[in-house]
């Protein structure tokens, strides 16, 4: 008996949804190639940079808490979405003709779902500060819980999405829903994956505006320093979050609502999500660099490395991080009665 999941194994169902979405050319575009490269690079950076906070939050005791472990976490996921679009790159153009539709949905999606985590982990940042900000008790006995769930909530969601082509929500046999810019999944899941994104997007900024109105209304119990920090930090997040995915959805929207081969920019989408993905590459030095105490474990992270390279041990490497820290005023401020506001100083976030 014939079922959808018959033809994941057909070589030729690629051929046959890109010849119908797209104009296809024997002809290797030159500067496709160097655009890729481009790419490659700056996703090897990706890795390089999120591997640099997970050693830090790893290596130094001090950053073993709640905050910290998003931090890491949204490290990972980035980490993972700049080695799937590298995966993504080197299995694209003539390649993908070489594919399964099973190989290309695992394709795909490993990339839909890495993509994803990195967005859903700044929505679990963004939910935990405003905890930190609105709660006297941040984290009672439950933190662990509450990371917890937090953390992996984000990875089930993600991966649900990146599964749902996969597991049968496509256009195989069905061309006329096809998208262009991916040609075996259909415009309906094109259209849910952008609503998705667009929710958490809204959903962080009125958490940091939330936060940050909260901040401007206790002027007697934090600094206008601090309120200035915040109000820059929250700035930069939602405005490099829009400016990098604001083309993918732009392309997106344009995929879903023009008629097959009617609109050729959509031929180019691979720049507009090379673009989102930069903001992996960005994440890491909004979340991280602001913080005193995670760029002197930087110093020490490379500083060890180094040292590992030229084979000489290093006492460096084992000494506790000494900080002026942000981090151990708050821990100071924990055992005197306070108010929430001033609870979570070491990041700005």
């Amino acid at each position: 008996m014939w079922t959808i999941y018959t033809d994941y194994l057909n070589t030729q169902k690629i051929c046959e949804h890109y010849n119908y979405t797209k104009e296809l050319s024997k002809k290797e575009d030159s500067s496709r190639q160097v655009i890729s490269t481009i790419f490659i690079i700056i996703c090897c950076l990706i890795i390089l940079e999120n591997l640099l906070v997970l050693a830090s939050v790893w290596r130094n005791t001090k950053f073993h808490s709640a905050m910290f472990f998003f931090i890491g976490n949204l490290a990972f996921s980035d980490l993972l979405t700049g080695a799937a679009y590298i995966a993504n790159i080197l299995l694209s153009g003539e390649m993908t003709f070489r594919l399964t539709p099973v190989q290309w949905f695992i394709r795909e999606g490993t990339a839909f779902t890495t993509l994803s985590a990195s967005v859903f982990s700044l929505l679990a940042i963004a939910i935990e500060r405003h905890v930190a900000i609105t709660k006297v008790k941040v984290y009672s006995s439950n933190k662990n819980c509450r990371m917890i769930l937090l953390i992996g909530a984000c990875w089930v969601i993600s991966m649900i999405i990146g599964g749902l082509p996969i597991l049968g929500w496509n256009c195989i046999e069905k061309l006329d829903q096809c998208s262009t810019v991916f040609p075996l999944y259909t415009k309906k899941y094109i259209l849910f994956v952008v609503t998705i994104f667009s929710v958490i997007l809204l959903s962080i900024v009125i958490l940091y505006v939330h936060i940050y109105f909260i901040v401007k209304s206790s002027q007697a119990e934090i600094a206008a320093p601090h309120t200035l920090a915040l109000l820059k930090t929250v700035t930069i997040v939602l405005g490099v979050f829009i400016v990098c995915w604001l083309p993918a959805f732009s392309i997106l929207l344009m995929d879903v609502s023009c008629a097959v081969k009617t609109c050729p920019i959509l031929y180019k989408a691979d720049y507009f999500f090379g673009t989102a993905t930069l903001n992996s590459a960005m994440n890491p030095i909004i979340y991280t660099l602001r913080s005193k105490d995670m760029r002197k474990e930087f110093k020490r992270v490379l500083y060890c490395w180094g040292a590992l390279r030229k084979s000489k041990a290093s006492d460096r490497c084992m000494v506790p991080l000494r900080s002026s820290s942000s981090l151990e005023r708050c821990m100071h401020k924990h055992e005197l009665p306070s108010s929430p506001i001033t609870r979570e100083c070491a990041t700005f976030v």
